[in-house]
């Protein structure tokens, strides 16, 4: 990793305006082989009152069977409510203790806890923090201080942001589809993601084009330059447990199955030296890893088949397996589904996702150095970015927080969640160069219904509904969303901590049937793409949102092409 990139990303980590503060000492990992611990405390979020705040120790002594952290607020700070540790304070001298769950604390390990205080007049960042009374952040000028180690973001020839000077590869089948709707020449052009969604997929399924087939008509495109190849690796066993349309072929106990007879043959055919000058973009397993979170439990959101998935490991099994093999390829560029913001944004989501794709990453010979990055909002439909509202806004006495979409969400928009997230998750122990991709495949949200300001501030949900870009009724609906439009076209570099704009969601290929379709597949039929659907706990029991006469999930879907194209933001010329 170039020392450039890594001190940009290390002022972002740290530059985070008003909504948040940062202590870290020297995140791209120099000098901390003398230092006995470190502590990375953000404030993810402050209003006039009060903030959130996320903490993360790393052990670099020995093991520990159990710890407490320690430290003093310079001002009037009060924790008021924690998680994943027990909390209490007297004064301004702060004592946190392990759950446990999260007591055993090896050497290099971490752990991660969170809270929500109350201040008023300046929020200062501690000045010292002490774990079992060792002063951590300090180095003692021991080995490891004064050079820069060797990157540790795997094989030499990687690059930074794979889409960095890189043309990427257009499908021709999504191409050819989408010429042959009216107007669909204006978009034919553009790169879509490749999806392996079953085993037969690997060789080509229904008449479709093999891996192999889709990689030696990269080499054709590729020419004298860059190219990138975006893949979907998506067959995990007892897929997609809270959704029915997108369940897969693997039962939940077939993680045999599918470390032999999917990723083995994937990897080997990726490794094959004639496509070592294609830059191979992976996106790992949507869906899976979230679910685990959202899904499970006594959650009202919970469903009995994400019990099951997370009761047999298989989906970090999976995932890591997938990580650890695809990793191995030296121009594979492994990005791990990371949901997106109205899903994971909220504040007993988005800590405990991070520390779970940590564990994903370091399961079955996986480790942090098999994930270049993450991509959010794949096959989904949040707004890019959120103009008339913020999430600081205050309306007839109540915060945009309280209003009926937002709903306590820390997060508006996808771009924001993107952001933040990284930086969750590199204070959970991921590299620091790693970069975000964001799926915009479907989530202009343009045409004549798009607001152009804010709502009427009559009341939070006025100010909140009249200006939103998202026209969904609930930020949980997923299949085939009408008034959806085409969103940024596929760029690389457009914001702070994003590597591309990507659309890895081929858009005019459906979610899901909207009636029972016997098929092969193994793809199922789930409520929540019939439009007459009145909804359930994890769209809060709103209307489904979805279009009528849709097909299996993945195969073309006209009506809806033809929509994103109307409803494209920006506009199509």
């Amino acid at each position: 990793m170039s020392r450039t990139r890594t001190a940009l990303l290390a002022a972002m980590a740290l530059v985070v305006g008003a909504t948040g503060t940062a202590f870290a000492v020297d995140p791209d990992g120099v000098g901390t082989a003398a230092v006995p611990c470190t502590v990375d405390y953000k404030v993810q979020n402050q209003w006039n009152t009060g903030f959130t705040a996320a903490v993360t120790i790393t052990n670099n002594s020995a093991a520990k069977s159990s710890w407490s952290l320690k430290w003093s607020y310079a001002g009037n700070q009060k924790v008021t409510s924690g998680w994943n540790a027990k909390i209490s304070q007297s004064g301004a001298d702060v004592t946190v203790a392990n759950e446990s769950y999260n007591a055993r604390l090896a050497t290099g390990g971490s752990v991660s806890f969170g809270f929500q205080g109350s201040y008023s007049g300046s929020n200062a960042i501690p000045a010292t923090f002490t774990l079992d009374g060792v002063t951590c952040n300090v180095d003692s000028g021991g080995p490891g201080g004064p050079t820069d180690p060797p990157d540790p973001g795997g094989p030499a020839n990687r690059v930074n942001n794979p889409y960095d000077g890189a043309k990427v590869y257009v499908n021709p089948e999504w191409s050819a589809n989408a010429a042959a709707e009216p107007g669909g020449s204006r978009v034919s052009n553009q790169p879509t993601g490749v999806w392996l969604d079953r085993i037969a997929a690997i060789n080509g399924a229904g008449g479709k084009m093999g891996l192999r087939a889709h990689l030696d008509e990269a080499l054709r495109q590729k020419g004298s330059g860059e190219l990138v190849v975006q893949l979907v690796i998506y067959n995990l066993p007892g897929r997609d447990c809270a959704a029915l349309a997108s369940n897969g072929e693997l039962k939940p106990d077939e993680i045999g199955r599918y470390k032999t007879e999917y990723i083995d043959p994937i990897k080997a055919i990726l490794a094959d030296s004639k496509y070592s000058s294609l830059r191979i973009v992976t996106t790992v397993e949507i869906d899976s890893l979230p679910n685990l979170v959202t899904n499970t439990g006594g959650r009202p959101t919970a469903t009995p088949q994400c019990d099951v998935m997370k009761a047999n490991g298989n989906y970090i099994k999976g995932v890591g397996y997938a990580l650890n093999k695809l990793g191995d390829v030296p121009n594979v560029y492994n990005y791990v589904d990371a949901g997106h913001h109205g899903w994971i944004g909220w504040d007993d989501n988005f800590g405990p996702s991070a520390t779970l794709f940590k564990e994903a990453a370091t399961a079955e010979g996986a480790t942090v150095n098999d994930v270049h990055g993450f991509i959010t909002n794949t096959a989904n439909y949040s707004a890019l970015k959120e103009n008339n509202f913020s999430i600081s806004d205050n309306v007839a006495g109540k915060s945009v927080r309280e209003s009926k979409w937002v709903d306590w969400n820390r997060y508006v928009d996808e771009l924001s969640f993107a952001q933040a997230f990284r930086n969750q998750l590199v204070s959970v122990g991921f590299n620091s160069g790693i970069g975000m991709l964001i799926d915009t495949s479907r989530n202009g949200w343009g045409g004549a219904a798009r607001p152009t300001g804010p709502g009427a501030q009559t009341s939070v949900d006025t100010y909140v509904d009249g200006g939103r870009y998202d026209r969904r009724f609930n930020p949980g609906n997923w299949c085939n969303q009408s008034g959806a439009g085409l969103g940024e076209r596929p760029q690389a570099n457009p914001a702070a901590g994003i590597d591309a704009y990507v659309w890895m969601k081929p858009p005019g290929e459906s979610d899901g049937a909207s009636k029972q379709i016997p098929n092969d597949e193994g793809k199922g039929f789930d409520r929540m793409c019939d439009p007459t659907y009145e909804g359930n706990p994890r769209n809060n029991h709103n209307m489904s949102g979805a279009l009528p006469d849709a097909p299996l999930s993945g195969h073309w879907f006209s009506a809806q092409f033809r929509q994103l194209m109307q409803n494209a933001y920006p506009p199509l010329s």
